[in-house]
């Protein structure tokens, strides 16, 4: 099993969260909320207005979002579905444990220093230079104040 973060469309209550739970795509299991060690920015892009997490650590906000436990079989489908390494590379971060659910309660969050674990993420270093200067976000609501409709994939 691999421990994934995720802080977009993926989420609870987001477009996309239906492919976390169709165990035909592979299991993942919500284990609790984080958000990132560093800080990053956290766009919403293209004519499709898709959250990306840019990655230029140090610049941003700590990005909120949710820690999965998932199979290899799921860590699969989600290079597929997040167009890796092309439009996302899968790479690990250091993830701030907010809320635990997972097996063993706060205890296996705190066993790493000070509740923080490494996850991999979807970021991207591939990316127009116009979107350095996009409004940054801390965290990602598809029906959120920013006004920006996500288009789901089969509506595109």
């Amino acid at each position: 099993m691999a421990r994934v973060f995720v802080y977009g469309t993926l989420k609870k209550g987001q477009p996309n969260y239906k492919h976390m739970i169709n165990t035909a795509k592979g299991l993942a299991k919500f284990q609790g909320r984080g958000r990132t060690v560093e800080k990053y920015p956290l766009v919403i892009a293209g004519k499709y207005n898709i959250p990306y997490m840019l990655n230029i650590p140090g610049t941003g906000h700590h990005i909120a979002g949710e820690i999965y436990s998932v199979d290899e079989q799921m860590l699969q489908f989600l290079d597929e579905f997040e167009g890796c390494p092309d439009m996302y590379q899968r790479t690990l971060m250091r993830i701030q444990v907010v809320e635990w659910e997972g097996k063993g309660g706060v205890g296996e969050a705190r066993a790493a220093a000070d509740g923080v674990l490494e996850c991999f993420v979807y970021s991207t270093a591939t990316y127009p230079p116009e979107w350095v200067g996009l409004p940054y976000h801390d965290s990602y609501d598809s029906s959120g104040k920013h006004g920006l409709s996500y288009v789901l994939r089969e509506s595109r």
